[in-house]
């Protein structure tokens, strides 16, 4: 799919091997992770820098520090996650500048198959402005650079593409993974192709839309932004979130399904409430009937059932974004609703990181979708057909 280098490509033994992870994972107040998914998800190639004898040193950020060190947005607990998962030890190198003449101790008594986790990249400012002298810093740690982190590879940082103009570069297994898998299904789905978008904006996925109008046979619209497309119907839909500057290119987007022959399915009936909380009244009323002072909060009953025909007869389903306010009890039918019928459907099916992830998990459908994608940001980009930076910045084959 891609003509860059890959792990398989570099001569790793012996090698110094800087590994860009995404371990930017939920952790709860006694700083537990909650969810190691993007950890565990990195396992494959540095079982395989291991296996061949490399020198292992792992690299991520965590949080939103803002190039400052915070205790509590610290890798150790990633650290010692990753030594149970690798039945190994992983050395910690804990320090808040990240490099350091302690840190660069740590590294040179390094064995073959030891592993080395360096502290939040994010905790230096350099990091996020992709600055040099911090990219040659880090590139000072090693022999080879392998990208393995696709949920920042949309972002052009120090520790991505700054470091892939340093040292040798290729891009890891879960890089390899997901851009197989979304590019297989853009470029040659089964089909009928059928893609799903769900979300609180339309202007958050115009780009989407506009690329998919080209490969999908259906696109099915639910989640906040569906309200938009509604308005621009000419349905009233009360006090639902809205994009009113949107409106016209919520009906040139509409018009353009048309002449492409693409299905454009919006929602039949609403799970309407007065409130935006758990706790307030609520019914499901057609999309003519949402009266002034009430808002969506969820698909309804007659939408699930469409949506969920359309899924169990695709070929190729591809979802990024929650039907409805998934996370409040009363409001996640919708959006459990698509991850069923997608558990259940024939179809490769491929859901598009952040929320639509989290709520797959929830659901216990994880395990029954062909790929979950590990970036939120990231896929959205890539299912727009944009170039991303950290994986454009690798070394040719």
């Amino acid at each position: 799919m891609l003509n860059k280098k890959t792990l398989e490509d570099l001569q790793v033994r012996g090698q110094r091997v800087l590994v860009r992870c995404d371990f930017n994972v939920p952790m709860d107040e006694e700083r537990n992770i909650t969810d190691d998914r993007r950890i565990t998800s990195s396992l494959p190639t540095i079982q395989y820098l291991i296996d061949n004898g490399a020198k292992v040193v792992l690299m991520s950020h965590l949080g939103r520090p803002k190039g400052k060190p915070n205790s509590e947005l610290s890798l150790e607990p990633v650290a010692n996650r990753l030594s149970q998962l690798l039945d190994r030890e992983v050395t910690f190198a804990k320090d808040d500048r990240v490099v350091s003449e302690d840190v660069e101790k740590i590294i040179s008594s390094m064995k073959p198959g030891d592993v080395v986790l360096l502290e939040n990249t994010r905790f230096r400012k350099e990091e996020q402005e992709n600055a040099d002298e911090f990219a040659e810093e880090l590139a000072s740690l090693g022999d080879l650079y392998i990208n393995d982190a696709f949920g920042t590879s949309h972002r052009a940082h120090a520790s991505n593409v700054g470091i892939s103009n340093q040292l040798p570069s290729a891009i890891g297994y879960l890089i390899q993974k997901e851009i197989n898998v979304m590019g297989k299904a853009l470029e040659n789905p089964e089909r009928p192709f059928v893609a799903i978008l769900g979300g609180a904006k339309v202007s958050d996925k115009i780009g989407v839309i506009e690329n998919l109008l080209d490969k999908v046979d259906t696109i099915l619209i639910g989640g906040g932004m569906a309200y938009t497309f509604l308005r621009a119907q000419g349905h009233e839909v009360g006090t639902s979130i809205l994009e009113e500057d949107k409106l016209d290119l919520a009906r040139g987007l509409l018009e353009s399904a048309e002449k492409k022959g693409v299905k454009f399915l919006l929602p039949v009936d609403i799970t309407i409430a007065k409130e935006f909380k758990n706790d307030t009244d609520f019914k499901v009323v057609a999309i003519d009937e949402i009266p002034k002072d009430m808002m969506g909060m969820d698909s309804g009953t007659e939408t699930i059932k469409i949506f969920s025909k359309e899924i169990e007869d695709a070929g190729t389903v591809v979802w990024n974004g929650p039907m409805g306010v998934f996370e409040m009890e009363n409001f996640k039918k919708g959006t459990e609703a698509i991850a069923k019928a997608m558990a259940e459907s024939k179809a490769v099916s491929i859901v598009g990181g952040g929320d639509s992830a989290s709520a797959v998990e929830k659901a216990g459908y994880g395990e029954k979708m062909t790929h979950i994608s590990t970036g939120g940001g990231a896929s959205l980009e890539f299912l727009e057909g944009k170039s991303l930076p950290g994986i454009a910045a690798i070394d040719d084959r």
